[in-house]
Order: structure tokens, then sequence, then C-alpha cells
């Protein structure tokens, strides 16, 4: 091709594949051929450089030159903005007008959810003469003072990470249950932090004031401790009283959302782009997938194309949350639609195309490029990579999740920690809380790229099962020291990479015997994976760790094992350790290069 008719395109100094494949308008497909021609194994959300983009480029027609700098309009290394928000930002500012807010309820699991759920939707008569239809479609909308307000049915605040961990950050405010007679909890901590890392804005519905051992004010300083500063002490959050079992309270805090609602930015284009967000996905044996989803820009048909995810069709029925039939959805509205080839995943961004050929060619890409990154080796945020990626310019904070074995603990580990770090590369604590890791803090790390570190505490079966699949990271420690030390060199690059401990199999002690020449052997059964007797091992009783080190001996059926799997029984002796007792877990592990 002649120089004359090459293109000229400006490109940033690293940029992913789908970007690149985005700025020359072509299929990503071809561009990951390109390279993988040129040598470079890369899938669609992987990052290269100018120069191994311009190479690729030229050789499909174009040249590159590097995209002109603006200082002051260069942006924070903040999360990135929701899908709807970045196609706000393209669309005429004028088109804007406000759309309903959509709010989603978290809390504490006995702080009366549920039923302030049901208590909001008996203020609106026609909800309630649905009855129960709202449970399938996942959400529904109530009218406050002529103003609609779209609440998401989400289960709890691990549901609503999950979603946010794919992208799609639907909710605009966020509504804490706290109770009156309880206070401030850990799961209402928990819930507080997932809320601040959506960076949505919060309103705290005060339950069970009707009780009488409640005591609003000692909840609303509990609150101020966790900087919640109630609007009637001086603070910007509002509080607002409700007693969800009698019904009353709720009219205010529906207007508490308005209000909130009224000082936040809550706009869409209903004739621009649309996007929105998969709620839920349930497949039907008569009418086959049936997907839930929110508009959240842009105005839905009957009869569109749609992609949502790896799966699209064209819709050919659409239905409003009381299960009624409709043929168009604005921004805000919760529908269920009929006509997808595939289930969608909760949380998949949704948008429409003009032809089911384009629609079927997107989603085999995205397919091909899934199948990609799975083959692909995939890389958590960690502590070693932290201070390159600030160099990169690709962060600004080291976000964390603290666990720890008790309160005299995680003071000092906070305290120690909100002290390093410069004004360029900060420490930032997402969460702290005493107690194991679960599942839900390892989901909060995923949707925040945080990570998660513990002192003196153990990682639930199903939090390792969860860090492996989002790629999370998680570090454990037994010193504080050495915690803040890892952390302060992770701060200026000069952190060694970590033994990565990999858990084996975990054996439960249902007998100790006494034999003379060697010690005390723990009789055991294999609960899951494997024994190995090169292997390290931790003594864990009631939930801590009271020794670790070597596996000494490994026996099955008194003859001398390299292994033993689960379900099988086992006598296994430790090292250096003669204090085992019926009811120990026995943990076997590895150390790898992490």
């Amino acid at each position: 091709m002649s120089t004359d008719a090459r293109k000229m395109v400006e490109l940033p100094p690293t940029l992913t594949v789908r970007a690149l494949a985005e700025r020359i308008q072509a299929s990503p497909i071809d561009l990951i051929k390109q390279l993988m021609a040129n040598g470079v194994m890369a899938n669609i959300n992987q990052q290269i450089d100018f120069d191994t983009a311009a190479i690729i480029i030229h050789e499909m027609g174009f040249d590159a030159e590097p995209e002109k700098q603006v200082e002051e309009a260069k942006p924070e290394a903040v999360e990135a903005a929701p899908a709807w928000r970045q196609a706000l930002e393209k669309e005429d500012q004028k088109l804007l007008t406000p759309r309903p807010p959509v709010v989603t309820i978290l809390g504490h699991v006995d702080h009366g959810k549920t039923s302030l759920l049901d208590a909001i939707r008996s203020t609106d008569v026609a909800s309630a003469e649905a009855g129960g239809i709202t449970q399938r479609i996942g959400a529904y909308q109530v009218t406050h003072n002529n103003r609609l307000i779209t609440f998401l049915d989400t289960p709890g605040h691990a549901a609503f990470t999950a979603m946010r961990a794919r992208g799609a950050q639907v909710t605009d405010i966020v509504i804490l249950v706290v109770a009156a007679d309880d206070g401030v909890m850990p799961q209402t901590r928990e819930a507080l932090a997932h809320a601040r890392a959506a960076r949505v804005p919060i309103v705290v519905a005060l339950n069970k004031v009707d009780k009488p051992n409640a005591n609003p004010d000692k909840v609303k300083h509990q609150l101020s401790e966790v900087g919640l500063v109630p609007d009637d002490f001086g603070g910007d959050t509002l509080v607002v009283p409700v007693s969800a079992k009698k019904r009353t309270g709720v009219d205010d805090l529906l207007e508490a959302v308005v209000l909130t609602a009224d000082n936040t930015k809550i706009l869409a284009n209903p004739a621009g782009k649309l996007i929105g967000s998969i709620i839920e996905a349930q497949l039907d044996k008569a009418k086959g997938p049936i997907a839930s989803l929110l508009i959240q820009n842009g105005t839905l048909h009957l009869g569109d194309t749609l992609v949502a995810g790896q799966a699209h069709g064209k819709i050919r029925a659409m239905f409003d949350f009381h299960g009624a039939p409709i043929e168009q959805a604005g921004p805000s509205t919760p529908v269920s639609i009929l006509g997808l080839s595939d289930l969608p995943q909760a949380g998949d961004l949704i948008e429409v195309l003009p032809s089911e050929r384009e629609a079927r060619t997107l989603t085999a890409e995205r397919k091909l490029a899934a199948k990609t990154a799975a083959q692909g080796p995939h890389k958590p945020v960690s502590l070693e990579d932290v201070f390159a990626k600030f160099q990169a310019g690709e962060v600004k904070e080291l976000k964390l999740i603290i666990k720890a074995d008790g309160q005299g603990s995680l003071e000092p580990i906070i305290s120690s920690l909100n002290s390093l770090g410069t004004e360029a590369l900060k420490v930032n604590i997402l969460y702290a809380e005493t107690g194991n890791i679960t599942e839900n803090d390892v989901m909060l790390a995923s949707a925040s790229d945080a990570i998660v570190v513990g002192f003196s505490v153990q990682q639930d079966t199903s939090a390792q099962h969860a860090a492996e699949t989002e790629g999370v990271s998680v570090r454990l420690y037994d010193v504080i020291y050495r915690l803040t030390e890892d952390v302060d060199k992770a701060l200026s690059g000069m952190l060694e990479p970590e033994k990565k401990v990999v858990t084996t199999g975990r054996a439960e002690v249902r007998a100790v015997f006494n034999i003379s020449k060697t010690g005390k052997i723990a009789g055991c059964i294999m609960r899951e994976g494997e024994a190995k007797r090169n292997s390290k091992i931790r003594v864990i009783r009631a939930g801590k760790v009271v020794h670790e080190g070597d596996v000494a001996s490994l026996r099955h059926e008194k003859e001398d094992v390299r292994e033993v799997r689960q379900g099988f029984e086992c006598g296994v002796g430790v090292r250096d350790f003669h204090e085992l007792a019926v009811g120990d877990v026995l943990e076997f592990f590895v150390l790898q290069e992490g």
C-alpha cells in the first residue's frame, strides 16, 4: 500500500487490543492474528505498547503517531467509570434529562432488609397488585410524589459486588439498613465498604426504631465513627428513622432518596446509544432463555437485535416488572425479554446492533477472546507489581482489604499502613475488619483491584477458590512488622517476589496415638485434596494456627506412603510438635514462587 493511501492514527503509550481495534475500526480477531504472526501472544483485553501497535497497524494500512498529551486534562488513575457513564460522556449534553434513580438496599443480615423491601413495595398499589412477579425480574419501580424510583432486588452485597466486578455498576444510590436496637455490626461495615468502593451516595435507613430497646442516638454515634456522620450531627449523611414492621417512615426514606438523586447528576439520553446491564437470567423449558435487564441509556424496542456478553438475539417479547407486555423501555426501566440465543451472565453489558449478522460476529469474537484469555496466564494485582503499575501511570493508590484476628491487632495495622506511602502513591484501606478472609472479601477485592491482607487469620475454602477464579492476590502474615514492611517495600518498588502458599489438602484428626519412639501420631481422615509426604503442614485448632512446620511421617494402613488422597484414612506425624489433639485440622501446603 502506498504512503499516500495510509491513514494516520494517534495512539497513547499503551492501550488494549480492543481499544486499538476500535481506533482503526478493525476486527479484534484480525489484530490478534496479526500479533500472533509477529510472535506476540495477546488476548483482547491485553495491553500493548505504542511500538508494537505501530508495527501491527502499519501492516494493516495505517501509520501511528504519539497521541498529543494535554497535561491539565490528564485523568487521575481511579477505578474506570461504568459503561453507561462512559456512554453519557459521548452524548450531546443538551439532550440529557433526569432519569429515575436505581437503588440497592444493603446491610447486616438481621437488620430488616427484606422487611423494608416489602414495606417499600406496599407503598405502590400497582406493585402490590402484581403479586410476586417482581421476584422473577430482580427489580421493580415505585412512585413517590410523582417521581419514579427503581429498586434492584439483589440478595445482598455479594451479588451487588459480583455485578460491579463484571463492569456493570448499575446502582446510583445505596440504602444502608441499620437496626436501631443493634447498631453497626461487622456486616454493616462490610456493606459500607462495598458501597464506598462503588463510589455511590449512601442513605441510612435506621430500622426497628419502634422496639423498646432501640437507641437511635447511640447508633448515630457508631455511624459517625465509620465515617457516616448524620445530618443532624452536622454531617452530610441522611439518616432516616423507619419501622419496616409498622410501615412507618417509609415515605421519609423515599423522600431522602429523591433528595439525594437531585443532588447527584443521574441523567440519560432516551434517544441516545442504548446501554444497559443484565440483572439475572434463567432458562425456561418452554420459552428458552429469559433475561432480566436494566436500561441505563437510550431506549430498547421490541424487535431490536441485542448482544449481551456472549449471547445475542432479536427481542421477540418484552415485559415490564409487572409482567405486562410492552414495546419499548427507556432509561432506568427494568424489563425481561425473550429471544436471546444463550443465557447471559448477571452483569453482562447489553448493546443494540443493526443486524443479527453483526451480532453473531461480535459474540463469536467475544467467545474467542474469552477462550484466548482463559488459556493465557492471568496476572492479578499484587504487591510486587504495584510500583511498576504506578510508574506506568496505571495506579495512584494501593488498595487494601485488611482482616485481622482482633481489634488489638487491627488498629495498629491500620495506623501503621496509613502512615506509609507518598502523596503520589498512597495506601487506601477499602475495608478493615476482624475475622477470617471470606468470599465476600475476595469479591470486593476483585471489583476494586485491591489486595487482601490477613493477619493471624485463615482463608475460607470458598475464599481460596474465589481468589483463584477472580485472580485476587491474598497475603497472610503472623508478624505485624513483616506485613507493614512488605507494604512499605511494595510502595518503593523494592519488594521481592513472595513464596505463594498453595494448599493441597486438609485432614481431620480423629484420634491421637502415642508411639514411644516417634512421639504422637494423628489418626486422620482426608477431607479434601491430598496429603503429601514432602509437603509442609499447619495444625489448626479452633480456627487458629497453633503450629506450622514439616510432615515427619505419613502412613496408610501401617505402610509408609508418599501421598494419601481425599476420603482415605492416614497416620500423620508432625516434626517438632507433640501436642496434637482430636478435632485438630491438618492443612497440607507447598510454597511456590508467586
